[in-house]
């Protein structure tokens, strides 16, 4: 390791030089980034260097731009699995404080416009052995990311943002708006978010560093505003429950999956986020939720069979068939009072 440390200060110390040394307009940018992504295992990117790299996003958004491209270079080009921690924890705090022209153009990195998917997992630092559990992180960790801006979409606005992208009540108000469909589809994608930060690598002793530490506290962060969010969701279907016809029944069994999915994480969670509050009224809300759609849900296939039952019974009590008659005979229908001629196969009036 203290060889590793020794190459790793070599490699930043020639990168800002480097970067020093260029004659373009993007140096500031460049050195910024060098900075607050470090190949020093023991050291933070402090408060200071993450605070440079958002000031960048307080200016153009030619500045803009060119930060996310330099900190996307950094984390793409390099295969220490520090620095890619570090290029990670930079970009978790972009989502959670940068500025809107800074968010926008992660989002939608490439400049191009696309999906911002990190490609990191084929992710492996293969120096040495503890580094290959490190690469676990950082696969890990990239993956919490790209579910953190896919859930950005999908409701619309930022989990960790700011009072300026909109307030608690603001939020609450837009999830009681939503159809019950949608509804149900926001829960999914949260759940799913659960379950991504739950499939962190099992070397939770290596918590013991400083920097993955900090990686699983900023998940953390994310996993009290995913929190909070499948609470207003999870109660307002609560409320709805009695009148939620919206639902089809493919969705609602897809919604009390989730529920399940996300009854099963809790385990694991408690052993992540040990010092974590329980939340014990989320899970409780969790279970009696679900218990309603189940019953519901039960409800509704004893309706459809009673239903299709009634149809069958419907349909044998019109037919005549009457084994005495000859092919040819007559025989007078009570409601029809018309003579109509029978033979061996019976016929529906």
């Amino acid at each position: 390791m203290a060889r590793i440390k020794f190459i790793g200060i070599l490699k930043d110390k020639a990168s800002i030089l480097k970067a020093t040394l260029c004659i373009n307009g993007r140096v500031s940018v460049h050195l910024a980034v060098l900075r607050a992504t470090t190949h020093d295992p023991s050291r933070l990117p402090s408060e200071t260097r993450i605070a440079s790299v958002l000031a960048l996003g307080l200016s153009s958004r030619l500045t803009a731009c060119a930060c996310i491209e330099a900190l996307m270079d950094r984390l793409h080009v390099t295969r220490s699995a520090f620095v890619a921690l570090k290029c990670l924890l930079t970009i978790h705090n972009i989502i959670s404080k940068g500025s809107f022209i800074l968010k926008d153009q992660l989002a939608y990195y490439p400049c191009f416009g696309g999906y911002n998917f990190l490609n990191l997992s084929m992710f492996c630092d293969n120096s040495d052995l503890c580094m290959l559990e490190y690469s676990s992180w950082v696969r890990w960790y990239a993956g919490v990311i790209e579910q953190n801006l896919m859930v950005s979409r999908a409701i619309g606005y930022y989990l960790n943002s700011t009072k300026t992208d909109g307030n608690k009540r603001d939020k609450e108000e837009k999830a009681l708006a939503l159809l019950d469909s949608d509804l149900a589809m926001e829960i999914e994608v949260l759940v799913e978010f659960v379950v991504r930060i739950c499939d962190a690598p099992d070397s939770l002793e290596l918590q013991k560093n400083n920097l993955v530490y900090e990686v699983v506290r900023a998940a953390g962060e994310d996993y009290r505003s995913i929190q909070r969010e499948i609470v207003v969701r999870v109660k307002e279907v609560g409320d709805r429950i009695d009148s939620v016809e919206g639902l089809s029944s493919d969705e609602l069994t897809r919604l009390i999956d989730a529920l399940e999915r996300l009854e099963s994480c809790k385990g694991k969670l408690m052993l992540l986020f040990v010092n974590r509050k329980r939340n014990d009224g989320l899970w409780e809300l969790v279970k009696e939720t679900k218990a309603r759609l189940v019953e519901m849900k039960e409800k509704r296939e004893e309706k459809r069979v009673v239903v299709f039952m009634g149809r069958n019974e419907s349909a044998e009590s019109t037919q005549c068939w009457n084994p005495f008659l000859e092919p040819g005979q007559l025989l007078l229908l009570p409601s029809g009072g018309a003579w109509v001629s029978l033979g061996p196969t019976p016929i529906a009036v």
